[in-house]
């Protein structure tokens, strides 16, 4: 184990606590890898949701943008049998 490591303390509800000793059985590994798996994807997404939020908050601000009635033009296509290529900005 590394000795860098830090302890945290959860109070879940029971039936998550369940599935993740279900996974665990099943997996055959522990409960505590299961939530670190768990954990370190959720950090992932979480920061990469943050990238990208303030990329999109740059490009508000440099004017890349595409107007509404352009995105729902292309996103009404997508019903259709010629859906339109997305949009460019």
């Amino acid at each position: 184990m590394n000795a860098e490591t830090k302890v945290l303390t959860a109070h879940v509800p029971r039936h998550l606590a369940d599935k993740v000793d279900a996974m665990a059985d099943r997996l055959d590994r522990s409960r505590g890898w299961i939530v670190k798996q768990a954990l370190a994807a959720w950090v992932d997404q979480e920061e990469e949701r943050h990238r990208m939020t303030l990329e999109a908050l740059d490009d508000g601000d440099a004017g890349r943008l595409i107007d509404h009635q352009t995105m729902v033009a292309w996103a009404d296509s997508l019903l259709t049998d010629t859906p339109l290529p997305p949009p460019r900005i």
